[in-house]
């Protein structure tokens, strides 16, 4: 209730407010939301069956997997970052630029950008047209300059999540078909796209196992006790459904 912080109300006026803040939803989300029981951990199955019930859309929803850790995000040692090759993609299509000696082999791989120095050059102009940046280990320190820009976007090319490689090549195919980046955020959550409500039950449940069973063997060797504390699924603009893995 963000439009509500700061004020005061009685009782009843509150109530009339939140009343009208909860009504934003639209009825279709409403009757998704009827369907999801409060509190109950739901099989796999089931939830990708509410899932895929959403109704009439103008757009393919993207699925989303969210999971809660139980990482300690002020200890460094605890972070969680991995990657993962989903089996049938996510749906979306990713635009990758390479940096590398040989533009026209990453190209061939699928990069719709490649180059050298040339690509550095418009990222300082502020020309940064596409989602994953790959580049080739000789040409990191000339990234250095503009490591402050890709940064905070999450573009800066990394060993870890697989966009610093020396077979450019092998690391866009790798990417074009499926395989994506995860990290925990500042609350130590996981937030992950594998797939979209057009995917078949099946292609979604080898999405979300392989999803899942990644981030289980991310556990940091630091954290004590339960690391998975609870795991939702939720599809674009529709509820979160709490799934038992």
């Amino acid at each position: 209730m963000g439009e509500l912080r700061g004020l005061e109300f009685t009782g009843t006026t509150l109530g009339i407010c939140r009343a009208k803040y909860m009504s934003k939803h639209s009825k279709r989300y409403k009757s998704l939301k009827e369907k999801v029981k409060l509190g109950k951990e739901h099989g796999l199955d089931e939830a990708i069956g509410l899932i895929k019930d959403q109704g009439e859309l103008k757009f393919d929803s993207g699925v989303e997997l969210h999971v809660r850790t139980g990482i300690d995000v002020k200890q460094s040692d605890q972070h969680i970052r991995g990657t993962v090759s989903l089996p049938h993609g996510t749906g979306k299509k990713q635009k990758i630029a390479a940096i590398t000696a040989d533009p026209d082999k990453a190209k061939s791989a699928g990069a719709e950008l490649a180059g050298g120095e040339e690509i550095i050059k418009e990222i300082q102009a502020g020309k940064m047209d596409f989602d994953i940046l790959v580049a080739e280990p000789e040409f990191m320190p000339k990234l250095a300059p503009v490591a402050k820009i890709l940064g905070p976007r999450g573009l800066m090319p990394s060993p870890k999540n697989g966009t610093v490689s020396p077979d450019v090549t092998k690391a866009i195919e790798e990417l074009a078909k499926g395989k994506i980046a995860f990290k925990n955020d500042n609350t130590g959550n996981i937030h992950m796209l594998v797939g979209r409500v057009s995917f078949d039950e099946n292609q979604l449940k080898e999405n979300i196992t392989m999803a899942f069973d990644a981030i289980k063997t991310s556990r940091p060797s630091g954290v004590k006790g339960a690391f998975i504390q609870n795991t939702v699924l939720a599809a674009s603009m529709g509820p979160g459904i709490k799934v038992s893995l």
